[in-house]
Parts: C-alpha cells; sequence; structure tokens
C-alpha cells in the first residue's frame, strides 16, 4: 500500500497541469475578448465615420444658408435705410407740395403763368410716388425671401435631429449585437477549451508511461528522439505507434466536438541551434517542416480528415530552453500539438 507521501506527489501531479490548464484558457478567453473589442470598435468607428461625413455636409450647407441670410438681412437693412430716406424725402416733397398748393391757389388767377408749374410739380409728385412704391415692392421681396430661407433652416434642423436619432438607434443596437457576439464567443472558447482539456487528459492516461512525453500551457510535447532519428524526417516504428495511441484519442474527441465547432490540430517541428546541410535538409526550417508534414501524413492514415491537421516548421528560432547544453538542445527538438480553432 503506498504511503501518504507517494499518494501526496501524485495529488501535486495532477494538480500543477489542472492549473497551467485553467491559466491557458483564461488568456485564451482574454485574447478573444478583446478581438471582439477591436472589431465592434473598427465597425463602430466605420460607422459614425460615414455619418460624421453626412453631418458635415448639412452642416456645410446650413452654414452656406446662414451667410446668404446674413447678407439678405444685410440688403434689407440697406434697403429700409432707403426707404426710410425716401419717405422723409416724400414727407419733404408732401410739405412743399402743400407750399406749392397754397400758392397755386394764390396764383389762380393768373393761370397762363401757373399752369406749366402747377403741370410739372404733379409730375414731380407722380415720380416721387412712384419711387416710394418701388422701395414698398423691394421690401416685400426681401421678406418672402427671409420667409423662405427660415423654412429651409426648419427643414433642415429637422433633417439634423432625426440622423441624430438615427445614430443613437443604430449605437445601442451594435452595443446590443457587441453583447451577443461576446458571448457566442465566450460558449466557443469555454467549449473548445474543455475539449481540448478532455483531449490532453486522455492523452495523458495514454502516454502516462513516457515521462519525456508532458504537457506545457496548451500544447503538449513529444521530444524529436520519440519520433525520428537524429537527422531523419522518417518515423520509427516506435514512434509510430506513440502517434497510434494519439490517432485512436483524436478520433474519439472527432465524435464528440459538436460540428460548427471548427478545430484543427496544429502540428509544429522545432529543432536545435546545430546547423543541418545536406541535399534532403538544406537548413533546419526544410527539417522541421518535414517532421511536421510526416506526423500530419501519419495521422491522415489513420482516418484523421486532413482539415482538421494543420504541419507548421519553426527550425530552431523557437527554443524552450535557449542555453547552449546538450540536455537544452535535446529538449528544443521537439514535436508541439495544439488542439485549437481554426
Amino acid at each position: 500500500m503506498p504511503g501518504p507521501l507517494n499518494r501526496r506527489r501524485r495529488e501535486d501531479g495532477l494538480f500543477w497541469p489542472g492549473f497551467v490548464d485553467a491559466m491557458a484558457q483564461l488568456l485564451l478567453v482574454i485574447i478573444f475578448l478583446l478581438t471582439v473589442f477591436m472589431v465592434a470598435q473598427f465597425m463602430q468607428a466605420r460607422e459614425i465615420s460615414g455619418r460624421d461625413t453626412v453631418l458635415e455636409r448639412l452642416r456645410a450647407q446650413i452654414a452656406e444658408l446662414t451667410e446668404l441670410l446674413a447678407l439678405e438681412k444685410s440688403s434689407k437693412a440697406t434697403l429700409e435705410a432707403t426707404l426710410a430716406s425716401l419717405r422723409a424725402d416724400l414727407n419733404a416733397e408732401k410739405g412743399k407740395t402743400k407750399q406749392l398748393a397754397t400758392r397755386l391757389s394764390s396764383l389762380l388767377g393768373v393761370e397762363d403763368k401757373a399752369g406749366s408749374a402747377v403741370a410739372a410739380l404733379r409730375d414731380k409728385l407722380k415720380a416721387e410716388k412712384k419711387i416710394s412704391a418701388d422701395a414698398l415692392a423691394q421690401v416685400e421681396l426681401l421678406n418672402q425671401q427671409i420667409a423662405a430661407l427660415r423654412r429651409q433652416m426648419a427643414i433642415l434642423n429637422a433633417a439634423l435631429e432625426a440622423s441624430e436619432k438615427r445614430e443613437k438607434a443604430q449605437k445601442v443596437q451594435l452595443a446590443e449585437l457587441g453583447k451577443r457576439l461576446n458571448a457566442a464567443l465566450a460558449r466557443r472558447v469555454q467549449e473548445l477549451a474543455r475539449y481540448r482539456s478532455e483531449f490532453f487528459g486522455r492523452l495523458r492516461q495514454i502516454l502516462s508511461q513516457r515521462a519525456d512525453i508532458r504537457v506545457v500551457g496548451d500544447r503538449f510535447i513529444f521530444p524529436s528522439e520519440v519520433l525520428f532519428d537524429k537527422g531523419s524526417a522518417a518515423l520509427t516504428d516506435s514512434g509510430k505507434a506513440e502517434l497510434d495511441k494519439l490517432a485512436g484519442a483524436l478520433k474519439e474527441l472527432e465524435r464528440d466536438i459538436p460540428p460548427d465547432i471548427d478545430w484543427i490540430l496544429r502540428v509544429d517541428g522545432h529543432t536545435d541551434s546545430d546547423p543541418i546541410n545536406t541535399p534532403q535538409f538544406p537548413s533546419n526550417w526544410e527539417l522541421s517542416t518535414a517532421r511536421a508534414i510526416s506526423v500530419v501524413r501519419h495521422l491522415m492514415s489513420k482516418g484523421i480528415p486532413a482539415k482538421r491537421l494543420a504541419a507548421a516548421g519553426f527550425g530552431e528560432h523557437h527554443p524552450i530552453d535557449p542555453r547552449d547544453t546538450e540536455e537544452a538542445k535535446a529538449r528544443n527538438r521537439r514535436i508541439e500539438l495544439k488542439l485549437t480553432e481554426r
């Protein structure tokens, strides 16, 4: 029977991967939320930019009408001043007319001499009345133009208020859509994280006898020596056996994951910093990529759909141990598996 010390060590070993999984899930949720927020901000900025263009056009028209109204007011003021001057002249002329009428009455006895003067005064009086009528007509025309401008201003103000109401309604709809999208993405992230946790849990059970295969965050790491000979991209027999276990767990998971979750298993190849230059592999880029492709092809041969697999090679450029020791190089030569959403 195992003692308390051994039992405590097993419990600690189980607790630590769970804690790492939880931290990875939290990080994924934060990344998705930031992505959604940026998309929503982009859509809102584009929508507001279009409305700002319309509002700027309306404001330009209002400014132009305001300038015209100011010019018309200035013209009206000038005409009113002219009319006042004409009225003053008319009053003066009326006074003169009265004087002339008085003189005319006193000169009735001398019609021959005064007839031409009376006719001239009458013509002058008619001319003054015509000038006064023209001035009044101009004032009436200006009043009509001012009324038309006021009606146009009222129409523009109504259009501006309607546009502002539509903008507020669209902002409310956009905010509601963002909330729904955030909720949907959060549910999708939680579902994929749950299936990832189940998948890694099954792999840990299947590969529990291999101490060199480990889980780091949201990645399952195979040392290259488990699958390949040094400098080769051909799977060894023991490596194929390990991948067969992986394919079995992946098939079980594929049956459980809902079809609306577009998931893939990403296979990343990594090498150490030792250079390679062979006809088949001119650099570590080619070697790491070829190894990732070999893993993908073997999983496809075991019935895993190609659309659920992706291969990538990173060469020596993403080490997990930057030291220049044989132990560090052995850790950096690896195949990483990551279950993610496409």
